[in-house]
């Protein structure tokens, strides 16, 4: 073979082990999927997640925490992580203990059909003498008493929104005004406190809340604009604290000093082992209702 044509040989064989490489292209990076927004996240969820034992919330940090129950399992709790993981890497997953329920079986202070709730708090309009409690107790039942026989009268609903809202509106009967002596929530140890102002909490407030069933316990806030998924129902907007609670604190009021913040929803856990706590932020209440705290 003569050198040129040794060459030649060489070049088709370079040109051959070019086009090998060409045609077999580098490892590529795998394309991460675009960061989604809180919104579009909750909507996502909102959309394709009724399931009973579930809630979301946005973090201050534009994180979503996805929580589940122990009644979450199986295809349920399949088709919730998979949606999770399909969204965004800014989803955290959290287990809730125990059941995610409404606290409808008991509280403080007023009796309707088979229930037993709390009085949240003592509102008025023009005149007239109101209680606003959970809208599932006012769903529950038209008339409330005072005792669990149904002996004492105490007032008929007004109005009750449930679901997606958790308020409802009771008139007391003409003869009574329900503000304890000294204030306007009671607080379960024989004392009262006085309310007089409404508002939204903010993140890490101290907060307390009253009722039959568990008495006066404090919590912090832990998350704002919450999205609970009981048995019956959505509600939405709801405010999340670290206060236990328990079935039978339905409607109990959510309050630090002079200041009124919500109606005791639901959550999941007790007051032996902690729990989280969902409420019914109250300025809400008050707007629709065009009532006042007195």
């Amino acid at each position: 073979m003569t050198m040129k044509t040794l060459r030649r040989t060489a070049a088709v064989m370079a040109a051959a082990a070019l086009a090998l490489a060409a045609a077999v292209p580098a490892k590529a990076d795998p394309v991460k999927p675009p960061r989604l927004s809180a919104k579009a996240i909750t909507e996502t969820l909102n959309d394709q997640i009724n399931t009973p034992g579930t809630a979301w919330m946005t973090k201050p940090d534009g994180t979503v925490v996805v929580s589940y129950d122990s009644t979450v399992t199986g295809t349920k709790l399949t088709k919730l992580t998979g949606l999770t993981k399909q969204l965004a890497s800014n989803i955290t997953m959290e287990k809730l203990p125990g059941k995610l329920q409404k606290y409808i079986s008991g509280g403080m202070a007023t009796f309707g059909g088979e229930y037993k709730c709390s009085v949240g708090f003592n509102v008025q309009r023009r005149g007239k003498y109101y209680f606003l409690t959970a809208g599932h107790c006012g769903v529950a039942a038209a008339r409330w008493y005072q005792d669990q026989n149904h002996a004492v009268y105490t007032g008929a609903v007004v109005n009750a929104s449930y679901p997606w809202n958790d308020y409802s509106l009771v008139v007391y009967r003409t003869d009574i005004k329900m503000k304890p002596p000294g204030g306007s929530v009671y607080l379960y140890n024989g004392h009262s406190q006085d309310i007089t102002t409404a508002m939204n909490p903010g993140l890490n407030q101290l907060v307390y809340r009253s009722g039959a069933t568990s008495g006066l316990h404090s919590g912090r806030v832990t998350g704002l604009n919450a999205t609970v998924n009981y048995g019956d129902g959505r509600v939405a907007g709801l405010i999340r604290t670290s206060v236990c609670a328990e079935p039978g604190d339905s409607g109990g009021p959510l309050f630090y000093r002079q200041w009124a913040f919500g109606l005791t929803s639901g959550g999941s856990g007790d007051c032996k082992t902690g729990g989280v706590t969902y409420f019914q932020p109250v300025v809400e209440a008050l707007n629709v209702y065009g009532v006042s705290i007195y």
